[in-house]
């Protein structure tokens, strides 16, 4: 399908979803611009996670629609590179780094068998962020920041226009963090990023634009990340964990 006349890569329309009859998320609408970097946040069980799985095609909306530059979730999967909240592995498992990066590139199949075409993309993958060294390594020997810098080159031997991240520096150190968003500075010139955070700092290092949830769906620009914001999203001051310092309703303090 032609991208001409698409301007949004992610469009969502009166979009509502509920568990049973709990009410997750409620008129939700949202257009993600090609090479956009947005930061989804706002507090837990406002319905962050709920969103990218929509957006991913992994739960379906109750109303509304979601579109991946113009199609069906299902059908724009595979423009979409998705590094989920938690990467559950058996540590007693015998695979590689590299074999975890060509699972980017298994599409819909299950047969586990990868084309040259398949492993070029992947180990283009793990140079790109900088670990073709470890590929013959086990996945479960590597550090923490190194594991999460495969599942993004997993995400990206998809070739996708579109990197999604679920809490993704939830179990990383400080120094693996700023590894980790200049390796996003550098994806953000030819993808779209939206990533979930609670570290609500991050928001204004990075990221264009800021995407509060909580049941409904508020897109700012990060200039507008005030005390007031946050105490209206979170009911309160919360601990800025990238920076260090905490916001009340008169904005910044530093310690």
């Amino acid at each position: 399908m032609s991208d001409k006349g698409i301007k949004s890569a992610i469009t969502i329309r009166d979009l509502s979803f509920a568990y049973d009859t709990q009410a997750v998320l409620t008129d939700v609408n949202l257009s993600v611009r090609p090479f956009d970097s947005i930061c989804v946040v706002g507090p837990n069980g406002g319905g962050k996670s709920t969103l990218i799985k929509l957006i991913v095609g992994l739960l379906q909306p109750d109303s509304g629609t979601v579109r991946i530059f113009g199609e069906k979730p299902e059908s724009g999967r595979g423009r979409m590179g998705y590094v989920p909240q938690y990467a559950r592995y058996d540590p007693q498992f015998p695979i590689s780094v590299f074999e975890v990066v060509c699972m980017g590139r298994l599409g819909g199949s299950l047969t586990g068998k990868f084309s040259t075409d398949d492993k070029d993309h992947a180990m283009d993958a793990l140079t790109e962020i900088g670990l073709s060294a470890l590929a013959n390594r086990p996945f479960s020997e590597i550090s923490g920041g190194q594991r999460q810098r495969v599942l993004i080159a997993r995400a990206l031997a998809s070739q996708g226009d579109i990197l999604i991240l679920d809490e993704p520096t939830a179990n990383i150190d400080h120094e693996s963090e700023q590894h980790f968003f200049d390796l996003l500075a550098e994806l953000n010139q030819r993808m779209t990023i939206l990533m979930v955070t609670h570290e609500v700092g991050f928001a204004s290092t990075f990221f264009k634009r800021i995407a509060c949830v909580n049941t409904k769906v508020v897109i700012h620009p990060t200039s507008a990340l005030t005390g007031d914001l946050i105490h209206e999203m979170y009911g309160g001051d919360l601990q800025m964990i990238r920076h260090d310092h905490c916001c009340g309703v008169e904005g910044h303090q530093h310690d």
